[in-house]
C-alpha cells in the first residue's frame, strides 16, 4: 500500500488525526508528490484547519496529479480560500478549475458563493440559476427550465 492509500484508508476508518499526523510528516518530507500533498490538504480540511490545508492544496496542484484529484483539489482550494475569507484568490481559483473542467459545475456553484461575498450577487445569482436549470433532474424545476433560463440572462429584468 503506498503512503497516499494508507492516509486514505485511515481517513475511512475514522482515524482522521492520525491520518493527518502521517500527511503532514508525509507531506514535509516528500514536497513533490502530489497525491501525499492532496491527502494532507484534504484531511487539514475535514478537521477545520483549512489555514494549514492551503499550502498543501498549492503543492498538490503544482505537482501531477490524476485527473479527478486534481479536479478536487482545485475546487478543495477555492472553497478554502472562500471559507477562509480570501475571496478574490478563492474566484481565481474557482474559475482555473473551471477553466480546465469545464464540466465541473461544482466550480460553478462555489463560484457563485464566492461572488456573493465579493458583492457581485447578481453575476452569482445567474451562474447558480443556470446551473440548476442545465442540471437538475427535479421535474417541477424542470417544468420552469425556460423561465428560470430566461430569469438567469437577466435577473432584474421587469416586465
Amino acid at each position: 500500500m503506498d503512503n497516499a492509500t494508507t492516509i486514505r484508508h485511515l481517513r475511512e476508518q475514522g482515524k482522521h488525526l492520525e491520518a493527518r499526523d502521517l500527511a503532514a510528516a508525509l507531506a514535509n518530507a516528500h514536497p513533490d508528490n502530489a497525491e501525499i500533498q492532496f491527502e494532507a490538504a484534504s484531511v487539514h480540511d475535514y478537521l477545520d484547519e483549512e489555514a494549514q490545508a492551503v499550502s498543501y492544496y498549492l503543492l498538490a496542484l503544482k505537482g501531477t496529479l490524476p485527473g479527478e484529484r486534481r479536479r478536487e483539489a482545485f475546487l478543495g482550494l477555492g472553497s478554502t480560500y472562500r471559507t477562509l475569507g480570501r475571496y478574490l484568490e478563492a474566484e481565481t481559483i474557482l474559475r482555473k478549475g473551471l477553466v480546465e473542467f469545464e464540466e465541473g459545475n461544482e466550480f460553478k456553484v462555489f463560484l457563485a458563493m464566492t461572488l456573493h461575498h465579493l458583492g457581485k450577487g447578481k453575476e452569482g445569482m445567474e451562474l447558480l440559476l443556470r446551473t440548476l436549470a442545465e442540471t437538475t433532474a427535479d421535474r417541477h424545476i424542470l417544468h420552469y427550465r425556460r423561465a428560470i433560463n430566461h430569469y438567469a440572462k437577466d435577473l432584474d429584468a421587469r416586465f
